[in-house]
């Protein structure tokens, strides 16, 4: 990853003009008395408005597209909830809005919460605890059902452009350049006269996919964007450099989603998901469209990223590379990276979570200068609820280096050093054995995979970015899928991600965040920490499709006997590999249920002259040489290491 830009950057042209702004905004957004605006600007918002007596309502904003075809342009349903108090006082209020496609089908959160409504269509519950929480505070929560989703009109087109103009029209509405109705068909026009069009938009997963693609827009008025395990390109959703990772499209996940009307009506939405996306794994014009990535240099919102760095649904070079595009375009940023899998950090670390999001929303909305901004970037958790923070992600004084896997005295069992090497290595796909399988036998040789370690280390080592693996490797058939795995070699007691809950456990008592009413809870089940004992953790991942060597717009047949070289991205990540430890490296073909198979059963050699890591070291090669010097270089004893279970095989939804 590239150096980071600090953090402060915006924030340097910011505050001169913010100064005077925060005073007025003192006076006139959310101090319930003349008196207190004589005091000194707030560093808080506090719950003094009333969420039983919120105002909610619907409005529905058109798009100015037309997904079904029928001729009409299609609204989006925007439920609103905000505080009554000041608009009836004159005052106006900043937004934090979720744009979602699960409303409706598939539920919100840990406890799968669905919206509801009354007779009149006004929302009582709305998923979540945001509503509950900042609405007291003076902030107004909007959730849109995306096109072709609950109330809305429209298809689905999974990160396209009817997708991400479901929720750019409404921060446009929101800021007086888009209109909206009173009902889904009716002609009475609603302007959003009660708040500044100061938006922050928040979301987990797909929702999280939402507000990346609203932001490379560079939509006014949309001020920050907190995308939770988020999608910043979805061809790396369905695919890792040509070898897929899951079995469906874009044209399924579209049907999982849909309103009832929009399943009768958008056929031909479906249909171009499907031809746009072939198995094949080329990228194609249908990709480019949902790269949220390229449009970066437009991004005009802040950004606070949280994912888990064991996400095997959105996986982690979707934050990486989202991450690195961010701060070559000197956005303003902060991050959390978690243990976990695919999980809310409102359910691993609840207080401090709440805490630092209402802080974060202050600063980006309402202006309030609390410090945030001069805060370490980074909060990483190093082990099971024992977080650290950077100033800087990745740190100073990261470094790529080079390492270099080379035959070790036992065969099968290599080393892992600054050193070149020569010689080979041979393994053959054996699509029913996982990364897990192979990080067991490390310590042995096994045929499904060549496998590298360091000597054990003798200082703490810091990885902290996107690794690299270089392979040049020879098949023996048509197709081969390679994989690339770093992995911890050492005892440790971790978030169990590949467990059901990804690293929680679910509780049955509750905590309570905001305020109640009799149709939405502000209470949520609390959870823990679901820990496992392992002599192994798979710390980054990535793989590949052979075929895609020269290029991803099209693979190719594969010649055997032809050597075939090849970079594999691997997911970003923030370790600490112990004293004590090793760091391996496997390569290997098929990582089972996390991609598919290729359509033959290839044995590969690796070139070993020809094959390296470039692993982004804290204190780069010097740091390496010194955690490695002094070590006894003979092979480790054969033992079987016990890590996670294999990882399920994750259903293809970007949900919770």
């Amino acid at each position: 990853m590239p150096k980071s830009t600090p953090m402060r950057t915006r924030f340097t042209i910011w505050r001169a003009l913010a100064t005077v702004a925060v005073t007025v905004l003192t006076a006139a957004f959310l101090v319930p008395s003349a008196a207190q605006a004589t005091q000194a600007a707030p560093r808080e918002s506090k719950p003094v408005y009333s969420y039983a007596h919120a105002v909610r309502e619907a409005v529905w904003v058109d798009t100015g597209l037309d997904g079904n075809g029928d001729g009409k342009t299609d609204r989006v349903a925007a439920d609103i909830v905000r505080p009554a108090e000041p608009a009836r006082q004159g005052r106006k209020v900043p937004v934090v809005m979720d744009a979602s496609p699960y409303y409706s089908c598939c539920g919100r959160g840990n406890e799968s919460q669905l919206k509801t409504y009354d007779a009149h269509g006004r929302v009582v519950q709305m998923p979540l605890f945001y509503d509950n929480y900042f609405v007291p505070r003076g902030y107004a929560f909007v959730g849109v059902d995306l096109a072709g989703t609950n109330r809305s009109d429209g298809c689905v087109d999974v990160g396209g452009r009817s997708d991400i103009q479901s929720a750019k029209a409404v921060v446009d509405w929101l800021n007086g350049r888009a209109k909206a109705y009173s009902t889904r068909t009716g002609t009475k026009t609603v302007k959003a006269t009660w708040t500044n069009g100061s938006t922050g938009m928040i979301g987990k997963s797909w929702d999280a996919t939402i507000a990346n693609g609203v932001a490379a827009t560079g939509v006014k008025g949309l001020k920050t964007i907190v995308p939770i395990s988020g999608i910043s390109s979805w061809y790396d959703y369905y695919f890792a450099q040509g070898a897929p990772l899951y079995d469906g499209g874009p044209d399924e996940l579209a049907g999982y989603v849909e309103s009832g009307d929009a399943a009768a009506h958008c056929a031909a939405v479906h249909k171009k998901l499907a031809d746009g996306s072939p198995r094949s794994g080329d990228w194609t014009p249908l990709w480019t469209e949902r790269n949220y990535v390229k449009d970066a240099a437009k991004v005009r919102a802040s950004v606070f990223l949280v994912h888990g760095m064991q996400d095997l649904n959105v996986r982690t070079k979707n934050f990486g590379q989202w991450w690195d595009a961010l701060a070559k375009h000197g956005v303003q940023r902060k991050i959390w990276l978690s243990q976990t899998g695919h999980v809310d950090p409102f359910d691993y670390r609840r207080g401090a979570w709440v805490d630092t999001l209402h802080r974060w929303f202050d600063h980006e909305l309402l202006g309030y200068d609390n410090g945030i901004d001069r805060e370490p970037m980074a909060d990483i958790e190093r082990h099971p609820d024992q977080w650290v923070t950077s100033t800087l992600w990745p740190p100073h004084g990261t470094q790529t280096t080079t390492l270099r896997p080379a035959p070790g005295t036992t065969p099968g069992v290599g080393t892992l050093g600054l050193g070149p090497a020569t010689g080979t290595e041979t393994f053959t796909d054996d699509p029913k054995l996982s990364e897990t399988d192979w990080a067991a036998h490390l310590t042995a040789p096994t045929p499904e995979k060549a496998g590298f370690l360091t000597a054990p280390l003798t200082h703490d080592l810091r990885l902290s970015g996107s690794s690299t693996v270089t392979v040049t490797a020879t098949p023996t058939t048509t197709s081969a899928h390679l994989s690339a795995v770093l992995v911890d070699v050492g005892p440790d007691t971790i978030r169990d991600y590949a467990d059901s809950g990804e690293g929680i456990t679910t509780l049955t008592d509750r905590s309570c965040w905001g305020e109640s009413t009799a149709g939405d809870s502000a209470c949520f089940k609390k959870t823990t920490a679901k820990t496992s004992a392992v002599g192994d953790t798979v710390l980054s991942r990535g793989w590949a499709d052979l075929g895609h060597h020269a290029s991803l717009d099209h693979g190719v047949p594969l010649t055997p006997g032809r050597a075939y070289t090849m970079t594999l991205s691997l997911a970003p990540t923030d370790h600490v590999v112990p004293k004590g430890h090793r760091l391996a490296l496997i390569v290997a073909g098929t990582d089972k249920d996390l991609i598919d198979p290729p359509s033959t059963k290839p044995t590969l050699t690796l070139d070993l002259s020809r094959t390296t890591a470039r692993i982004p070291l804290v204190g780069g090669a010097a740091a390496f040489a010194r955690a490695t010097a002094g070590s006894a270089p003979a092979a480790p004893a054969a033992q079987v290491l016990d890590g996670v279970r294999a990882p399920r095989t994750v259903l293809h939804l970007p949900a919770g």
